[in-house]
């Protein structure tokens, strides 16, 4: 594609949840920092949320990779399961072998039992729930009874929630107020502003492996935070399909007007009539250098 003609190495704007990526810096830094803090603490529940495409599911696999060997960690990617389903994941995300015809308190026994082991053995147990917001009510109920788990001194499992901003408005209700009283920590993961976007597109561009200078100018930045509204994964796809349109036209800085283009082109920008009257002119100049490219991208 274009990596050659920028002199790159890898894509730097994917919008797959690269860890290799994450920037060290900011708020999601901050928000890395309150997770590590609350975890070394011994605390029950953490909770991040934030609007889509805001780095949630980057930040939860960054703090994965991160957790030393003082802990075990278990996630759940999905957890639009029910109580009985959350159990047995956690259960063999723990590593607990069980019969599939078990008991629900026999497999809790053996839950407790492992927790037991682990916390003996000097080690911290983490849950970890992406997409929280999803979670049934009836489960969020089971995922407070876990938390019972402990000893006198120490809570035998830790509970970590990222999730949309819907996973607070569900936490409002009256009936989820005990789980909602037991999150000791929370973030929320804001938009970047127009600093932040500037260092997050050029640690980008560098961990790719581009070392040639401003690629993005100053208005295309500018331009990019405004249609971008700060989301991450916006930015991302704003990026990339600027450098496509660079790449047809073999410009070798980006600018405003590629940004524009790529805008017209992107759903959640721009209103469907705009994004009809300005996307032929991407389409057009990648059809010249292969649209096959940025098909196979989406």
């Amino acid at each position: 594609m274009y990596l050659e003609h920028f002199g790159l190495e890898q894509q730097p704007f994917t919008i797959t949840p690269d860890t290799e990526f994450f920037l060290d810096h900011g708020r999601h830094k901050e928000a890395l920092n309150v997770i590590e803090y609350a975890l070394f603490s011994g605390e029950g529940f953490i909770k991040v949320t934030g609007e889509v495409g805001t780095g949630k599911t980057l930040l939860c696999r960054k703090l994965l990779n991160s957790l030393g060997d003082g802990f075990v960690t278990a996630y759940i990617p999905n957890p639009f399961i029910n109580p009985i389903s959350l159990r047995m994941a956690l259960a063999s995300e723990l590593g607990v072998d069980y019969p599939r015809n078990i008991g629900q308190p026999r497999l809790l026994e053996l839950i407790n039992e492992r927790l037991m082991q682990l916390h003996a053995g000097g080690r911290q147990v983490v849950l970890l729930l992406d997409e929280a917001q999803a979670l049934p009510d009836d489960s969020m109920e089971a995922l407070r009874l876990l938390s019972n788990l402990e000893t006198e001194k120490a809570k035998l499992l830790q509970v970590v929630l990222f999730g949309q901003p819907e996973l607070d408005q569900r936490l409002e209700q009256e009936h989820l107020r005990q789980l909602r009283q037991r999150i000791l920590f929370s973030y929320r993961l804001q938009p970047l502003t127009r600093a932040e976007l500037g260092v997050y597109i050029q640690h980008r561009l560098l961990v790719a492996g581009y070392r040639n200078g401003q690629l993005f100018t100053p208005r295309a930045l500018q331009r990019l935070q405004r249609d971008s509204r700060g989301i991450p994964r916006l930015v991302n796809v704003l990026a990339h399909k600027a450098m496509l349109c660079a790449f047809g036209r073999g410009d070798r800085v980006i600018d405003a007007a590629h940004i524009r283009r790529a805008s017209a082109d992107t759903d959640d920008i721009r209103p469907r009539r705009h994004r009809l009257a300005l996307a032929s002119s991407l389409f057009g100049v990648l059809t010249l250098t292969g649209a096959g490219f940025y098909l196979a991208w989406h």
